[in-house]
């Protein structure tokens, strides 16, 4: 894929205005507070991984709806004190992984909570948490993009940011995380799911955010063929009458929409060559960060990897500087 979107110039000066539901903040207002009123239930069991330089526990917690959510803990072998924390959340269509998978964070010194989402685990990593929500609704297109999507309060990501906030809770809980060094991190889906969290959180000291998905979503589904975004245009294509309720419920939890409500520090990444995640939809949510402690590492010849092991290396350097 060439570089098909804006110029980098105006990329960098790219801030859409964007139209913002009324009753955005009470929305989430109220979701976390429906989330919490079940009991978080912390449960934390280690774990064979088979690797000598790392111990691994098998955590559930309870997240939206009281769904039991899983996800592991990754910590140094031999850890019996707070560390500073990563919480980690992954791509479309992957859960959680195995034990042994995805243990980056955690060989390089941190404490690393790698949530499972919700319904998914069915391409990439494996998964272990159902979305059992009843008032998710029949109508959809293939995937998860489209369901409960005529309406905010049944669309599949609000289940999803909840949880995404909730596994914060549950690493704060766990007793190996230092509650003032906790940075959300993601790529693809877990980049946006890592903007939802820093917006809906004000004790994070950051969020790594790479090549973000659901992120200016009205534009995505217009300049790009790729899935998971055409998953919508398929639905609107044939549910013509819907277009303006599913552009509404995006609207509340599209990542650059909640990017001014985001206070943490922050480390971007962006392909330009990204047809799955444009790069006018990233700079849309960097553009719009609440926190002016904010950088983006641009790679203009990388696709939806976004700089993929190389920026690794710089996620690493941004937080050793921030915690030395």
């Amino acid at each position: 894929m060439a570089q098909f979107d804006l110029p980098l110039g105006e990329l960098e000066q790219y801030r859409p205005e964007l139209a913002e539901p009324a009753d955005l903040d009470a929305f989430w207002s109220d979701t976390l507070a429906l989330t919490r009123s079940h009991p978080l239930d912390l449960v934390m069991e280690p774990v064979d991984n088979h690797l000598a330089l790392v111990t691994t526990y098998d955590v559930t917690f309870s997240g939206f709806g009281g769904t039991r959510v899983k996800a592991w803990l990754h910590v140094p072998a031999g850890t019996s004190g707070p560390l500073p924390g990563v919480v980690e959340y992954v791509g479309y269509s992957g859960g959680r992984g195995l034990a042994h998978q995805h243990v980056a964070w955690a060989v390089a010194g941190y404490a690393q909570l790698t949530m499972d989402t919700r319904g998914m685990g069915w391409g990439g990593r494996t998964g272990a948490t159902p979305d059992d929500d009843p008032g998710a609704g029949l109508i959809a297109a293939p995937g998860h993009m489209t369901r409960g999507i005529l309406d905010p309060a049944t669309y599949f990501y609000r289940r999803v940011y909840a949880d995404a906030v909730r596994a914060v809770d549950a690493a704060l809980a766990s007793g190996l995380v230092d509650p003032d060094r906790v940075v959300v991190a993601g790529g693809s889906q877990g980049g946006g799911i890592a903007i939802a969290v820093a917006a809906l959180r004000d004790d994070l000291a950051g969020a790594l955010v790479d090549v973000p998905f659901l992120c200016h979503m009205e534009r995505a589904i217009r300049v790009t063929d790729n899935d998971p975004y055409a998953e919508v245009v398929r639905y609107l294509r044939r549910n013509r009458d819907h277009v303006d309720a599913a552009l509404r419920t995006l609207s509340y939890v599209d990542g650059a929409v909640l990017a001014p409500r985001a206070t943490a520090p922050t480390l971007f990444s962006v392909g330009l060559m990204d047809a799955t995640c444009p790069p006018s939809t990233v700079f849309a949510a960097f553009n719009r960060w609440g926190s002016t402690d904010r950088e983006i590492a641009v790679y203009p010849y990388n696709q939806h990897d976004g700089g993929d092991e190389h920026h690794q290396v710089r996620k690493y350097d941004w937080l050793a500087k921030r915690w030395s």
